[in-house]
């Protein structure tokens, strides 16, 4: 599954090989001999390694020895496995090294477009990959190694600040880009191998993540951390914002480790700055165990600490152990003379209690008819308060209206000539509305008034509860001052019988048998004491539910007042248009005999005739059909009658000392003959 091909032992030439072919090719050899050099230093590396992994499989077991059960395919998988830890082990080995040698010849401080770099982070990404476990979404599979770096943050609050900066990134869209993104900013603080110690020391929020066979989970992933501590030395400046990390291809270039060697000055040159890196290497190295010194000794003194703390505390807690039986067998021989004495107290208590039990039965069957009648009448209450409400909502709906209607005809008052028929009919409907509104109001008037009366006599039924339960209460108490009573008794036959224990051993043990059905009376008793206190707990729960029914019965009631206050102001609305409305039919009834006036005059100027209202149902001209919003308006002109689109024109006409409303046409035929008579 990873992007590099796993390097087969077998594949490699053999060291003698490689000589032979040297002595037959002298000429060749010259170019070709640091790739054959390295290729053998290579191949001693791998077969070292996989012998360090063979034996230590076989000392844990994973190898199959001689003798043993375990079958062919599962060591395979387990070898396959550890070459590649092996391998991408070595890949680190070789890219770490590639990286410092060009960083120090380039003067220590490098770009993101540094191909040895580059090649780090692939090989660096092919580690954390190696071995991750696969996690199913709705979406389909996720494989990606930004989920153990996301637990650096948690683990170390340094990180913080690179997550941050990683997830403000827009142009992240993908695990992938914003892991590579991770070991970016990781790498330029300086701390890439101090955060994946952080996670190595954390293995068990690792197994999360990652297979138990994987590099990071095995000693291959501390030895990586450990060849990362050398990356401090070198200085990177990385530019995020240009580069695309989610469609990268992490693919190894082996071209790089296999260049060829430079000549023996530069050799030189290139020694005493890699004894120079050995040493910035060292002095990290240093610095981090002797941190580790420290930390270490601070723990040991608190283990010491903390041990001889512990040793007082066990010498105490023995001392306490033998104090606390003695204590114990006191207590003990003291039980036994309470018993024979709370015998003759239970007795007593069990008759008061069977009293109490029958007058709780009797009062708690009366409040059960009471609580299930104010149920019911509860409901009732609740449905005609929705019916209230509804005809609110539609008193509300005809106010709306009205006031629409309103201001329609204060903006067409001039306009409305021949409406005041519908109007009237309306104003009608509108009282007939009203008057049922009244009556229903009155109704609800009667009915508040029955609720009233029912929520008085409901208060009394709750003073009659409270009442008893007070009696119930005070019972109790008595019940508890004579147990209290009996309890002093108790203590002063202790101090009168402290002589008489010798004859009354030998009756002991007759009275055992009596002790132990009397303590599972005891028993039973003390439950039923409880439940009589739960029910008791259960009738104060009801009665404070009555009281915030009351509550809301009195809400109720201010709703009510308010409505009531509504429906007055709702009449003097309704007197002011009514006033409003007879002052417009006076107008109207004023210009219609105007009007009439006039159509005497053009019917005798010119021969059109004046339509009637009733006559028509569309306008003239654009066909739409009248109604509330499209008022019917007469052409001054011609008596048909149009739209207010239609007829919007004005112009003064012979018979009227005004401009009046003009249809289209007629506008177009007027202004042709004026300027006609004009020319």
């Amino acid at each position: 599954e990873e992007d590099f091909e796993i390097i087969d032992k077998k594949q490699l030439p053999d060291a003698a090989e490689l000589r032979n072919e040297e002595k037959a090719k002298p000429e060749e050899a010259r170019w070709s001999a640091p790739i054959l050099s390295l290729a053998k230093k290579a191949s001693e590396n791998l077969a070292l390694s996989y012998g360090s992994a063979l034996r230590s499989a076989s000392l844990v077991g994973l190898v199959s020895k001689p003798g043993s059960s375990d079958g062919p395919a599962k060591t395979n998988t387990r070898c396959h496995t550890m070459e590649e830890r092996a391998n991408l082990m070595n890949m680190m080995k070789l890219s770490i090294k590639i990286l410092i040698q060009s960083a120090l010849s380039l003067g220590r401080t490098l770009d993101s477009d540094f191909p040895p770099l580059q090649q780090f982070f692939v090989v660096l990404e092919h580690c954390l990959k190696h071995g991750l476990k696969v996690k199913k979404t709705f979406i389909g599979q996720n494989k990606s190694f930004f989920g153990p770096l996301e637990l650096v943050e948690k683990l170390c609050p340094e990180a913080s600040d690179i997550a941050t900066s990683v997830k403000n990134l827009p142009e992240l869209k993908t695990a992938v880009g914003r892991g590579r993104a991770w070991l970016y900013l990781a790498l330029m603080q300086k701390k890439l191998a101090d955060y994946l110690k952080v996670l190595l020391d954390h293995k068990h929020l690792l197994s999360e993540f990652y297979e138990p066979d994987a590099l990071m989970m095995e000693e291959e992933g501390a030895v990586i951390v450990g060849l990362l501590v050398g990356l401090n030395v070198i200085d990177a400046n990385l530019c995020l914002k240009g580069e695309d990390l989610d469609s990268q291809v992490g693919v190894i270039d082996f071209s790089l480790y296999l260049k060829e060697t430079q000549d023996n000055d530069g050799k030189q040159d290139g020694g005493i700055t890699a004894v120079l890196d050995q040493k910035h290497y060292v002095e990290e190295l240093n610095r981090h165990l002797s941190c580790t010194v420290a930390d270490l000794q601070n723990k040991i003194d608190c283990l010491e600490k903390t041990n001889s703390k512990l040793q007082e505390e066990l010498a105490a807690a023995t001392d306490r152990i033998g104090s606390l039986q003695e204590e114990q067998q006191q207590l003990k021989q003291q039980n036994e003379l309470i018993r024979e004495r709370s015998e003759k107290s239970v007795e007593v208590t069990k008759e008061d209690t069977k009293v109490e039990l029958d007058t709780y039965k009797q009062s708690r069957q009366g409040l059960d008819e009471m609580y299930s009648d104010v149920w019911k009448q509860l409901k009732e209450e609740k449905k005609i308060r929705l019916e209230l409400e509804k005809e609110l909502e539609l008193q509300i709906g005809m106010k709306t209206e009205m006031e629409i209607a309103m201001k329609l005809l204060e903006k067409d008052t001039h306009e409305k000539q021949d409406t005041l028929v519908a109007l009237r009919q309306q104003l009608e409907e509108v009282k007939a509305i009203n008057l049922q509104m009244f009556h229903k109001f009155q109704n609800a008037d009667c009915s508040l008034q029955q609720k009233t009366e029912e929520i008085s006599s409901f208060e009394g039924k709750t003073n009659e509860m409270m009442s008893s339960m007070k009696q119930m209460e005070e019972r109790l108490q008595q019940a508890e001052k004579a147990r209290q009573a009996a309890e002093e008794r108790c203590n002063k036959m202790k101090q009168e019988l402290a002589g008489r224990l010798d004859s009354c051993r030998q009756q002991m043990a007759q009275l055992d048998s009596k002790c132990s059905a009397l303590e599972k009376e005891l028993k039973s008793e003390k439950e039923q004491r409880q439940t009589l206190q739960k029910e008791l707990h259960q009738e104060k729960d009801a009665t404070t539910l009555l009281k915030t029914e009351l509550q809301q019965m009195e809400g109720l009631k201010k709703e009510l007042r308010k409505l009531q206050d509504e429906k007055q102001q709702l009449k003097k609305v309704r007197e002011e248009q009514e006033q409003a409305l007879q002052e417009m039919g006076l107008h109207l009834s004023q210009s219609k005999l105007k009007m009439e006036d006039i159509k005497e005059v053009n019917k005798a100027l010119k021969g059109h005739t004046w339509l009637k209202d009733d006559e028509a149902t569309h306008c003239k001209q654009c066909k739409k059909e009248f109604s509330i919003s499209r008022r019917k308006h007469h052409c001054r002109n011609c008596g048909d009658i149009f739209c207010n689109t239609c007829s919007s024109n004005e112009l003064a006409l012979p018979s009227y000392p005004k401009p009046v409303r003009v249809c289209d046409n007629c506008h177009t035929l007027l202004l042709q003959q004026c300027s006609s008579n004009s020319s």
